[in-house]
């Protein structure tokens, strides 16, 4: 029986610069994040946005992040952005991301939460096509930096999940080999300053994340993709 082989999904976070999408993008990352969450020092307008997207190649799936918006800022962003995805960071019930018709990822802080409680917030979006688990406290600003313990990575049946906080390409292959998470997600790890990517770095991170995808057999945690808007 042939093994199947394995492929860790990477989406690059916080970009604010043309030239980084398109190295990102020669890179074969899998999506980009732009931030619209007003606290973030990696946040773009829409404006900025606009000229953003444009550097985005086809097959590459750019992301929109958000925190806590008004639901008249995300649609303000869905109409002229045209995201592939929308992205949740804040206090949002499902019923607030669902609202948009728009397939949507949902962060989980993992910073002093259990596993029931993680379980409890992935159960609570049934819908959302994927879990970004970072290693933020809940309602505090991500991008910090910091890691939490892989360890506490829940198994979820069928639902995509994506290992946010403290990567770099130093620790990433280590990180894919202790969670078998479907994919990773990255900012500061590959940045010189806030919003600015180092191309050495990035090219770095997915080097790390390619030799970590051993051909075992194995499916990553949370199975299948549900959603094709996000490889």
């Amino acid at each position: 029986m042939t093994a199947a082989l394995r492929r860790t999904r990477i989406k690059f976070c916080g970009m604010t610069r043309a030239d980084d999408i398109r190295a990102a993008a020669d890179l074969g990352v899998d999506a980009v994040g732009l931030v619209f969450a007003q606290r973030s020092r990696r946040r773009v307008s829409l404006d900025q946005a606009a000229v953003l997207r444009e550097a985005i190649p086809p097959l590459v799936d750019v992301v929109a992040l958000f925190m806590d918006n008004p639901a008249d800022e995300v649609r303000g962003v869905i109409a002229r952005f045209r995201p592939s995805l929308l992205q949740f960071h804040g206090s949002e019930s499902a019923a607030f991301c669902e609202q948009f018709g728009w397939p949507y990822l949902k962060a989980v802080g993992m910073a002093g939460q259990d596993t029931a409680d993680v379980v409890a917030q992935i159960d609570a979006h049934p819908r959302a096509v994927g879990f970004l688990l970072d290693s933020h406290a809940p309602g505090a600003v991500g991008g910090t930096g910091e890691r939490f313990d892989w360890g506490h990575i829940p198994s979820v049946e069928g639902r995509p999940l994506l290992l946010a906080g403290g990567l770099t390409p130093d620790n990433v292959g280590e990180a894919i080999r202790a969670s078998r998470v479907w994919g990773v997600d990255v900012s500061s790890g590959i940045e010189s300053a806030p919003g600015s990517k180092d191309a050495g770095l990035m090219r770095r991170f997915v080097v790390a994340v390619r030799a970590a995808d051993i051909d075992d057999g194995l499916p990553p945690m949370g199975g299948a993709a549900p959603h094709d808007g996000v490889r």
